[in-house]
């Protein structure tokens, strides 16, 4: 296969608090091919596929990418004085600590965080005590139109300024005069039945097959997974208490009876100290694992769709609908401020759409269709 390897640029990133090589190229899937090779991930953030920078990635690539003259080497940009302000964080010390003040979770902190950081870099020179509205929104342009985000990252990137703009700078509160993206309706992803239990019959390994059965038959986020101590199972009452979920709320969720033998057996082999899922050290888990081996079985499964954690909870509560269970118990389950919310799973649920019958067929049924006569051309 011919890969035209001269189109690879090498640059030196700092992502994720690592040193990284960046491997940017235009979309090409022979390309692609080569980097998932060498073991490369994709970043979103830096629209490229990294490895660490190591002296054997280094040598890997020197290899992989030599012996053809007419395909040389990409020479590996360094951190000049220049590109090196592009690694520095500029967020001050007073915004990370509000974050902290406030109890922000730590996902939006990260998440704040560098978004604000980013926006910057962007108008670096200018300094955080001197920007305008004007550069808010020449920001939100980049950020539509090179880096070509989501509409969510676009509107956390707003939140991330107005949140320095109002707690940090201590501005009044108001609204700024900034084009907020129109949010599309999706409608949530979800599995059937069929297909969960597909992936679970998919799933060999003891731990990865309870942290999936937990989410999907209690109906909690990935990251109240990640914070379950085991202290807050209760066996004897099926019950499940969820300790500072979305908006620092606590709630009771569901513990499946026919799940505990499952769970009887995860805690007797893994016996975990503290936290419900522990990784190397006894410190929890990673939401980037849990991600890996999910993605990894529901292929194995069979399923062609991108299966998410979060898909799991929606499966969780459109099978509870399916099922009759009122909306109002599943707000209470999933733990949704609004039954706005909760009422998206109505359009989701097809048990009662099953039902309906197509115009066609009672057309078909009252009259004979001919199809006799159809040429395949």
């Amino acid at each position: 296969m011919s890969i035209l390897r001269s189109s690879i640029s090498v640059e030196h990133l700092s992502h994720r608090g690592q040193e990284v090589l960046g491997l940017f190229f235009p979309y090409d899937t022979n390309l692609i091919d080569f980097s998932k090779k060498l073991g490369a991930k994709w970043s979103k953030t830096k629209r490229c596929w990294w490895i660490r920078d190591t002296q054997e990635n280094r040598r890997r690539l020197e290899e992989e990418l030599s012996g053809d003259d007419r395909y040389p080497v990409p020479t590996i940009a360094k951190e000049t004085a220049e590109t090196s302000v592009s690694q520095k964080d500029l967020v001050p010390n007073e915004y990370r600590n509000r974050l902290k003040r406030r109890r922000y979770s730590e996902s939006t902190y990260k998440t704040y965080c560098y978004l604000f950081n980013e926006f910057l870099h962007h108008i670096h020179p200018t300094s955080h005590f001197d920007f305008k509205e004007s550069d808010i929104r020449k920001y939100q342009d980049w950020l539509v139109q090179v880096r070509k985000v989501s509409i969510s990252t676009q509107n956390q990137a707003i939140n991330a300024i107005k949140f320095y703009l109002e707690k940090v700078a201590m501005g009044k509160r108001k609204t700024y005069y900034i084009e907020r993206p129109i949010k599309a309706k999706k409608l949530p992803s979800v599995l059937s039945e069929e297909e969960v239990m597909a992936l679970f019959n998919a799933t060999k390994n003891l731990k990865h097959l309870t942290a999936l059965s937990m989410i999907y038959g209690s109906g909690m986020r990935l990251s109240e997974l990640l914070n379950l101590r085991i202290r807050d199972i209760d066996t004897n009452r099926n019950l499940i208490s969820i300790r500072g979920g979305k908006g620092k709320k606590d709630r009771v969720t569901l513990l499946g009876e026919s799940i505990k033998p499952l769970l009887r057996q995860y805690l007797h082999t893994y016996k975990p100290n503290y936290w419900f899922l522990e990784g190397p050290g006894r410190h929890r888990y990673s939401a980037s694992s849990i991600r890996s081996f999910l993605k990894r079985n529901a292929k194995s499964a069979g399923i062609t769709v991108e299966v998410t954690p979060h898909m799991l909870r929606h499966s969780f509560a459109t099978h509870l609908l399916d099922r009759g269970t009122d909306l109002r118990y599943i707000q209470q389950l999933l733990g949704h401020h609004s039954p706005n919310t909760t009422a998206i799973y109505t359009h989701v649920s097809t048990k009662n759409l099953q039902n309906i019958k197509s115009p066609f067929d009672q057309l078909t049924n009252d009259n004979q269709l001919d199809i006799n006569y159809l040429k395949n051309k």
